[in-house]
C-alpha cells in the first residue's frame, strides 16, 4: 500500500499515548549529570567544556543585563540539538519537524524579550519602531511596517526551523526511495545514488545544528535590542 512522504512528520502514538512526549523529554536523560567529584570523567569534562564554549560565544554580543539568560539559551540549544540529531536515526520521530512545537517555543521567548524592553526601557524599545531622521509623510507608514516586522519575528523562527528540518527529511526520503527502486534495475546507478545519500545525510547532521544554533542566536539579538 502507497503512502505519503509526509506521513514520516505524523505524531506517532502507542496504545493511545502521543510518543512525542517521550520524544520531547528524551533529550533531559541523554547527558550525565556533573559529579561531586572534583575531577570529572572524560565525557562530563567534554560536555562542560563545549558547554562554556558555546555560552560565552552566544553571550559576547550582549549587555551585562542579557547574561541572564545564559542558563536558558544554553538549555535551548542542546535541547534543540538533541532532538534534531536524533531525528536522523532510522525508526524515530523529529518533534522539530512540528510547526505547533517550534511556535510554542519561539512565541513565549520572543515575548518575554519584547516584555523585557517595554518593562526596562519603553523609549528605546518604541523607539525601534521608528528609525531617526523619517520624513514626517513617511512616519505612520514605516510605524505599520515595523511593527508587522516585529509580530513576524516568532513566526520566521517557527517556519525556518521547520522548513529546513521538513525539507531535509524529504529530501532524504526521496533519495533513498530513489534507490531501492534502482537497484534491481541498474545497480550501478543505485550506488551512485546511494553515495549521494551520504552526503545529504552528512549535509542533513551539519543542518540539524545549524538551525539550532541560528534558532537561539537570532533569540540573543531579539534580547540585545531590549536590554
Amino acid at each position: 500500500m502507497m503512502v505519503s512522504f509526509f506521513d514520516q512528520f505524523a505524531s506517532p502514538s502507542y496504545f493511545g499515548v502521543p510518543l512525542i512526549t517521550l520524544a520531547v523529554l528524551l533529550p533531559s536523560v541523554c547527558y550525565p549529570a556533573p559529579l561531586s567529584r572534583w575531577i570529572n570523567n572524560r565525557l562530563i569534562t567534554i560536555q562542560g567544556w563545549f558547554i562554556n564554549q558555546f555560552t560565552s560565544q552566544l553571550m559576547l554580543p550582549l549587555n551585562v543585563g542579557g547574561h541572564k539568560w545564559a542558563l536558558l539559551l544554553a538549555s535551548l540549544m542542546i535541547f534543540l540539538v538533541t532532538m534534531n540529531m536524533m531525528g536522523l536515526l532510522p525508526y524515530t520521530f523529529t518533534p522539530t519537524t512540528q510547526l505547533s512545537l517550534n511556535m510554542g517555543l519561539a512565541v513565549p521567548l520572543w515575548l518575554a524579550t519584547v516584555i523585557i524592553g517595554m518593562r526596562n526601557q519603553p523609549t528605546v524599545a518604541l523607539g525601534h519602531l521608528l528609525p531617526e531622521g523619517t520624513p514626517i509623510l513617511l512616519i505612520p507608514v514605516l510605524i505599520i511596517i515595523e511593527t508587522i516586522s516585529l509580530f513576524i519575528r516568532p513566526l520566521a523562527l517557527g517556519v525556518r526551523l521547520t522548513a529546513n528540518l521538513t525539507a531535509g527529511h524529504l529530501l532524504i526520503q526521496l533519495i533513498a526511495t530513489a534507490v531501492f527502486v534502482l537497484l534491481p534495475m541498474m545497480p550501478t546507478v543505485a550506488m551512485l545514488t546511494a553515495a549521494v545519500l551520504l552526503l545529504l545525510t552528512l549535509l542533513e547532521i551539519a543542518v540539524a545544528m545549524i538551525q539550532a544554533y541560528v534558532f537561539v542566536l537570532l533569540l540573543t539579538l531579539y534580547l540585545q535590542e531590549n536590554v
